[in-house]
């Protein structure tokens, strides 16, 4: 079925799937990836433009083309299609020298995390990410390991691999330093850790799953849960209770408890 007429049955669609009940977003057509935090919604297209959620209606941000944008508490974030680093600062995006990266993620406790196009893992601990809003060269850590998705929210962070084996650790957002990576059971592209600490994640297939049993004494959940979504999923979010997704057809859905 080609994309126009899953858009228009999407649009009408509703379901309650696994607890949450699921509807079309307000749709910026097609979406390729999306991020919630600090109750801000922001995502990119297919044609790697910028936008943020403002009511029913997405707004473009700034001037610079951009295939990956998070948002959290160090601010709005970015990384363009030739993997440059860039925060949102006084209306446009500025860059961030000193290292290239694929994928990034805002959602910590204001530490910012991203992965290089050979899987390698940094941080920019919450100080200096943070403060920055002027073109220069920082200095990012440089942790073990290799991912292709890193996340991070509440004082710990998951990562998928290029083989899409999932990890968790323990986080210290004003050092950058991990109390060392743990394989979790499963298989995932992309991991979503919201503010509160919810994990999700997306695997090959399409399929979406939240990790359960996650306490103060457990950070790293127990087991995972599968919510049966009518479309395969491309790209998931959460943020204040909401649980943001782009199909692989690029329909934004957005779905609560």
């Amino acid at each position: 079925m080609k994309a126009v007429p899953i858009f228009l049955i999407v649009l009408s669609w509703s379901s309650t799937c696994h607890g949450w009940n699921c509807k079309a977003a307000p749709q910026q057509f097609p979406a390729a990836q999306i991020d919630a935090g600090e109750g801000k919604v922001v995502m990119t297209d297919e044609l790697s433009n910028a936008f943020f959620l403002s009511g029913s209606t997405w707004q473009k941000l700034g001037s610079v083309p951009l295939k990956h944008v998070s948002v959290g508490p160090a601010g709005l974030w970015g990384v363009s299609p030739l993997n440059g680093v860039y925060k949102y600062v006084a209306g446009d995006f500025v860059p961030v020298n000193g290292l290239n990266l694929k994928q990034v993620d805002a959602g910590g406790d204001g530490q910012i995390v991203g992965v290089t196009r050979t899987d390698s893992i940094h941080c920019l601990n919450s100080n200096i990410a943070s403060s920055y809003h002027r073109r220069d060269s920082v200095s990012w850590t440089n942790l073990p390991g290799g991912l292709k998705f890193f996340s991070c929210g509440l004082n710990v962070c998951w990562g998928t691999s290029g083989i899409e084996e999932i990890f968790f650790t323990k986080a210290t957002p004003t050092t950058c330093e991990t109390t060392g990576w743990v394989k979790i059971p499963g298989s995932a592209k992309m991991v979503e850790v919201g503010n509160d600490g919810s994990v999700f994640v997306v695997n090959a297939k399409g399929q979406l799953f939240q990790r359960t049993g996650i306490s103060s004494s457990v950070p790293q959940g127990t087991a995972w849960a599968m919510i049966p979504m009518c479309l395969p999923i491309q790209h998931a979010t959460y943020d204040l209770g909401r649980l943001w997704l782009v199909t692989e057809g690029g329909i934004i859905l957005q779905c609560v408890q």
